[in-house]
């Protein structure tokens, strides 16, 4: 069965966001109940703010390991919260509490050492690809053993051009003969039927109040457990449907339009 994974916060001004380590953990714990199987998490200072320090990183960590034991956690190193790259790797460098995994976005200055660094640290890697240019750029950059998974982030609004891009990332890679599992997720609205695209192909999914806060019909939601809810169900009718006509790295020319 494809693996559901829970971006439980974030870029997102969602009331039911969790910030602190105590918040984290009991949604966490919800998420899992309802069917999560990996974890993508945010760590906030004192403050509320974004941080990747090791003091909130780490209090995050130990709080959502206790509360969800044995379930893989996958923290961010978005550049977007430390925009100076040597800043970010000093950060990162001081963590004490380590990830199970990190996402490491293709198209960020620095993201490269991130990589190495936490590698080197048995940490492991999912590599991000946000646009056609960035896939490009990890094909050409190679490598590509020293990363876990592959996630495909076709992150816009409209349902057309959302699986128009996750298609046209996907086979810049498929091209290659990249064999990475993938893991696709898009945002709003759009990420429901992205979600449903990477199912019928084989691959695991993401959603969370990082990407939307509305269901598949169009209803706001209240919780992360109630969009893993949702996902989780997604899943398990795919996996009683069966693999489709074209499942994993397809090397076809997809251009979205099929709407599976």
């Amino acid at each position: 069965m494809p693996d559901l994974q829970l971006a439980l916060n974030g870029d997102t001004t969602h009331p039911a966001m969790p910030r602190t380590p105590d918040e984290i953990a009991r949604d966490a714990a919800a998420c899992v109940a309802a069917g999560a199987t990996l974890l993508h998490l945010h760590a906030f200072d004192d403050d509320g703010a974004e941080s990747l320090a090791a003091g909130p990183v780490g209090r995050m960590l130990r709080a959502v390991r206790a509360a969800c034991p044995g379930i893989p956690l996958n923290v961010t190193t978005f550049a977007a919260i430390v925009p100076d790259p040597r800043e970010r790797l000093d950060l990162v460098s001081s963590w004490t509490e380590l990830p199970d995994l990190i996402a490491a976005n293709q198209g960020e200055d620095g993201i490269d050492d991130v990589t190495d660094l936490l590698a080197r640290r048995g940490v492991g890697v999912e590599a991000c690809v946000l646009s056609t240019d960035d896939a490009e750029r990890f094909v050409r950059k190679g490598g590509h053993d020293r990363f876990v998974r592959l996630v495909v982030e076709p992150l816009v609004d409209d349902v057309d051009d959302a699986l128009a891009l996750d298609a046209a990332m996907e086979s810049i890679v498929a091209a290659v003969g990249v064999r990475l599992p993938q893991l696709h997720h898009g945002i709003g609205a759009a990420s429901w039927q992205v979600s449903r695209r990477a199912l019928a192909r084989g691959h695991a999914i993401r959603t969370g109040l990082e990407d939307t806060g509305v269901l598949e019909d169009g209803t706001a939601v209240t919780s992360n457990a109630q969009l893993a809810a949702a996902a989780a169900h997604l899943v398990s009718e795919a996996s009683r449907a069966g693999p489709g006509p074209r499942t994993r790295a397809s090397t076809d020319a997809d251009s979205g339009s099929d709407r599976s």
